[in-house]
């Protein structure tokens, strides 16, 4: 498939969820105008970073059937874990990679657990989750740990602005273009859809189904680091009781996204557009005066609206393209591929 070709392929993938957004945003604009400023929008980006991030990881493993219920735990550990080694005397710098391979590790660490004991994901992570807060609430006694050199470049780079737009929102930009590129033109992303599609036939074929798990649970702790090393910078302090469902408003925007629990497929900007949608609401309630008890409603209204609004568009075009798929003239044996032929 061409460049131009892949890109209207994906342009059309995402089109639900970005009608979604834009009607959204464009409502609530009407309504109060104040919400269309730049200072406005860019905050609400901003607040969606943490949850993006962990969106455009979750992809993988829900493409492969898996899911990661640690991400909001591992999120509070790793900025409690890189306050703690700050206080002590640790460069930021040299704290940021050490959250990073932390993360990692213990997401690695969930695939190997998954993989070789034979367990389902969503035992392993959930119990992971309980674990790494706990972690969390011990190494920070129970309190906020706070006193960071804040006149470090560490925090002016990742908390502040870069030409005009927070730092974090350049860091998903980027980790939504390398991403989207490992899971559609590499060969692990091509083995992480074939096992979700089939994991039997993946088996058959000789695929390594439990390397391919284990980075793909990796993966998901790396951008969990990722989330908490902006996190640190931006709030400046280590909260252990942060994070609190964040995994499950991930598993929510992927799914809205395109990423079905089903496995086989995926979108990585399809995940964070489906984040945005569901940032926008709660950042659109404040305009709108909403209650704030009715916020989790109408988070959830939302949810099921955008999920069956982009299933409609998505059955609508299927049928169209089989009506097209049908409409061809059968181009005869002289015309099909070599491997066909000798069926």
């Amino acid at each position: 498939m061409s460049t131009p070709s892949r890109f209207r392929h994906l342009v059309r993938d995402e089109l639900g969820v970005v009608l979604v957004l834009v009607l959204l945003v464009a409502v609530v604009g009407l309504a109060h105008p104040d919400f269309l400023r730049p200072v406005n929008l860019l905050s609400t980006a901003q607040s969606s970073v943490y949850v993006g991030l962990m969106a455009c990881g979750m992809v993988f493993p829900l493409a492969m059937r898996e899911v990661d219920l640690s991400l909001g735990g591992q999120y509070a550990l790793g900025i409690v874990l890189g306050a703690v080694l700050i206080r002590d005397g640790w460069s930021p710098w040299l704290a940021l990679p050490a959250i990073l391979l932390v993360a990692t590790v213990l997401g690695g660490l969930n695939g190997v657990i998954t993989t070789y004991l034979r367990l389902p994901s969503f035992i392993v992570t959930l119990a992971a989750a309980l674990l790494f807060r706990g972690a969390a609430l011990a190494l920070a006694d129970g309190k906020q740990i706070s006193g960071m050199p804040l006149d470090h470049a560490f925090f002016s780079v990742f908390g502040g602005e870069l030409a005009g737009v927070p730092t974090s929102v350049w860091v998903l930009v980027v980790a939504v273009v390398v991403l989207t590129v490992v899971f559609t033109r590499t060969r692990f992303g091509a083995r992480v859809r074939a096992v979700g599609s089939n994991p039997d036939a993946a088996e058959f074929s000789g695929l390594p189904i439990a390397r391919t798990r284990i980075a793909a649970l990796a993966l998901s702790g790396f951008m969990g680091g990722i989330a908490a090393v902006l996190g640190l910078a931006f709030f400046t302090a280590g909260d252990p009781t942060v994070g609190n469902g964040y995994e499950l408003t991930a598993i929510a925007a992927c799914i809205i996204g395109g990423t079905p629990l089903a496995g086989g497929r995926g979108s990585v900007p399809g995940a964070v557009l489906g984040n945005l949608i569901l940032t926008t609401v709660a950042a659109s309630l404040v305009f709108l005066q909403v209650p704030i008890n009715w916020t989790t409603f109408a988070t959830g209204a939302v949810i099921l609206v955008a999920v069956a609004f982009d299933s409609v568009l998505r059955r609508t075009r299927g049928r169209g393209l089989r009506r097209k798929h049908e409409a061809r003239p059968d181009p005869g044996p002289d015309h099909l591929p070599d491997a066909e032929r000798l069926r």
